[in-house]
């Protein structure tokens, strides 16, 4: 089975690239299951409805999210439904939505990390617990792990090889060269990336970012654009074991006008 992971999709520009270039990549490769991060899919902070059903009409299968899915106000009520869009599973209990789901035959779950983040519950117990409870329902496990560190996430990895079939990085936007199968058949990429504005950081339009630094004043950061970076890892995997048998990057730069 052959698994795409498309990284943070940074508002309408990230939209618009996953609508014009998803349909072609996932023909070219031959991908089964998309899934990809929405947390920032609503200018450049959380997700609605309205951004989620883009994302879905270009073929993506499930949406994750991370520690700005609930920035719009329209998320909670959105989550709390049978959707699929999932927010992290380590948020403390009574929070709105679900952090697993399985559909199509593959789990997806999400996790977020702790260091440099918010105090949420541990993301290697919740996991633990989660697997716990799977009963076999599917040995294709996919986890989203929108954390900051690159020690939390290979951490998590290694804890999980053996056990899932990828754990894939998401949150900082930049794409990492470590992708890897581990001695026991679990993919692992530190960061997929994202897809937003090439000419930005992560995202945003550099200047008020740089004042930001230089200052130490608060600053609006405006969504850049231009042309568009996709950033995305396919992972295969054996449907019958789950494991992993390759990952690899497919990044690509989009022109401006493939994405007006």
């Amino acid at each position: 089975m052959r698994i795409l992971m498309v990284g943070d999709v940074v508002g309408r520009p990230g939209r618009r690239g996953v609508q014009r270039y998803l349909p072609e990549l996932c023909q070219q490769h031959r991908v089964d299951f998309v899934i990809a991060n929405g947390e920032n899919a609503a200018g450049g902070r959380g997700i609605t409805p309205a951004t989620a059903a883009e994302l879905f009409s270009a073929g993506v299968d499930v949406i994750t999210t991370g520690n700005h899915v609930w920035d719009q106000k329209e998320s909670r009520d959105y989550l709390a439904q049978d959707v699929l869009v999932i927010r992290p599973l380590n948020y403390p209990q009574g929070v709105p939505g679900r952090g697993s789901l399985v559909h199509k035959g593959v789990r997806v779950v999400n996790l977020t990390g702790r260091v440099f983040l918010d105090p949420v519950d541990s993301p290697f117990q919740a996991i633990d617990r989660l697997l716990e409870e799977n009963d076999a329902q599917s040995p294709i496990i996919i986890v989203d792990f929108h954390a900051e560190a690159s020690s939390e996430k290979q951490a998590l990895a290694w804890y999980l090889d053996g056990r899932v079939s990828a754990v894939l990085g998401t949150h900082t936007h930049v794409p990492t060269a470590d992708g890897r199968v581990l001695p026991k058949g679990t993919a692992y990429v530190g960061d997929v990336g994202m897809v937003g504005p090439w000419n930005s950081i992560i995202g945003a339009k550099p200047e008020p970012v740089i004042s930001h630094f230089l200052t130490q004043l608060p600053a609006h950061f405006d969504i850049a654009d231009g042309p568009i970076v996709f950033n995305a890892v396919l992972i295969e995997i054996d449907p019958l074991s789950g494991g992993a048998i390759s990952i690899e990057r497919l990044d690509a730069v989009l022109e401006e006008k493939r994405v007006a």
